[in-house]
């Protein structure tokens, strides 16, 4: 797919997440407070979407604590990206480094021209010249595959929807729900929108993350001209996350390249609601991509 072709498909892909968070808004507010929550909440959503279409990628650096670094701080994190970029044919992101530990990486920004891509303090210690190369070669695909903004947006839009569910479950603590002025289905709608706003929330991001990251281990690829730096990267990031937990925001998981929560998660069943696709399946993948597959 070409790149107008898919720029055209993730503006779609955009501009629909940001409708159903509408449309969610509205459900909610005819729920919880009839025509008048109706009318506040969806006021709330359009709000809520021109910030995320402007902020989203700020509000994602600020909840990793990302702080952007000068070319002579960390200058084989800019030679690396400088020359990503050179090949993608795109402008050279802004450089981030979070305090996290636990190496992992994310790309974030509107457009190639609002880019940024951040890793972990831990990520260069854990990972050799090449396999990092291969990360911000993924990071970097995010940013030539337009997929950045999308994601960003599905990152806000689960904030928005758990914050939503909060504060109605705060409302309820305080007898909210037995106000007359609530919608049809009263404190049962609110109890039914705090279980199930997350659980949307959780679907949002899982059906925008897991063809993405797949689709991003191959534009990487081929970017380096071999898959193998990534997919032992992939390895090692996998391992960590297990066993060095990162304090994140939950909302925020999803745009990183591996799950910065896998500590708390843990595998098995839960991996059926990951915003990630097994790192395995990844690896497995990119193991099997033959030399033709990275020409041209």
């Amino acid at each position: 797919m070409n790149t107008a072709a898919v720029k055209a498909q993730n503006s779609f892909k955009t501009f629909t997440l940001m409708a159903a968070l509408t449309a969610l808004m509205v459900l909610i507010g005819q729920v919880v407070g009839g025509a008048q929550g109706m009318v506040l909440f969806a006021g709330f959503a359009v709000l809520s979407n021109l910030a995320m279409y402007w902020w989203s990628a700020p509000m994602a650096l600020k909840m990793s604590r990302a702080r952007e670094v000068s070319e002579s701080e960390a200058p084989e994190l800019h030679s690396m990206i400088a020359g990503l970029a050179a090949r993608a044919g795109l402008p050279k992101p802004k450089v981030y480094v979070t305090p996290a530990e636990q190496p992992n990486a994310f790309a974030t920004g509107r457009n190639p021209s609002h880019a940024a891509i951040a890793v972990t303090e831990g990520i260069t210690r854990a990972l050799s010249s090449r396999e990092l190369e291969g990360v911000l070669a993924h990071e970097m695909a995010h940013v030539k595959n337009r997929d950045i903004l999308i994601a960003s947006v599905a990152a806000m839009i689960a904030g928005v929807i758990s914050g939503v569910a909060n504060f109605l479950q705060f409302s309820m603590f305080f007898g909210g729900g037995d106000n007359e002025d609530n919608g049809p289905l009263g404190i049962i709608g609110m109890l039914a929108t705090v279980i199930l706003a997350p659980l949307a929330a959780a679907i949002i991001q899982m059906s925008i993350s897991r063809q993405r990251e797949y689709r991003a281990d191959l534009t990487g690829a081929q970017l380096i001209g071999d898959g193998n730096p990534l997919a032992d990267a992939l390895e090692t990031l996998d391992r960590a996350s297990l066993v060095m937990p990162m304090r994140t925001n939950p909302a925020a998981a999803p745009l990183y390249i591996v799950n910065p929560l896998a500590a708390f998660n843990g595998r098995g069943l839960t991996n059926l609601f990951s915003s990630h696709p097994p790192t395995a399946d990844r690896v497995l993948r990119l193991r099997q991509m033959s030399g033709a597959a990275f020409s041209a």
